[in-house]
């Protein structure tokens, strides 16, 4: 089961973090269909948000086909989303980058900035 984390310092609204760390979790194959998400209530107590604010983040995702809400069972996962899941080659070998960038003395917004910049480079003009 998927555990979201809230940053208060971000900037981002917490319903939008929790929307993003679930796509972030289909696109790795964290959650597949059929997983249930956490209760409302499981978030709130691991999170100390309001209630409110993570059904509208699963209202969210539900409104984009990802999830479904069951009455009385809980939410969950319909489909998936990309094909990169989290035991791949290629996270292997980012794991290792993100690690040298760390050692090298880049803080994590240095390398979010660096890495955003190479995608950009990378994907222009292409929205994939």
């Amino acid at each position: 089961m998927v555990e979201f984390r809230i940053d208060r310092r971000n900037g981002v609204a917490t319903y939008l973090q929790i929307v993003q760390q679930a796509k972030q979790a289909l696109r790795l194959g964290l959650l597949e269909p059929g997983d249930r998400l956490p209760t409302a209530r499981e978030v709130v107590e691991a999170t100390a948000i309001n209630p409110n604010t993570v059904l509208k983040a699963y209202r969210e995702l539900e409104r984009e086909g990802l999830v479904e809400a069951r009455r009385g069972l809980g939410t969950f996962v319909r489909r998936t989303l990309g094909s990169a899941p989290a035991d791949s080659p290629l996270h292997a070998e980012l794991t290792g980058w993100a690690t040298r960038a760390r050692k090298a003395g880049l803080e994590r917004d240095d390398v979010t900035a660096l890495f955003t910049a190479v995608l950009d480079e990378i994907y222009k003009g292409n929205d994939r």
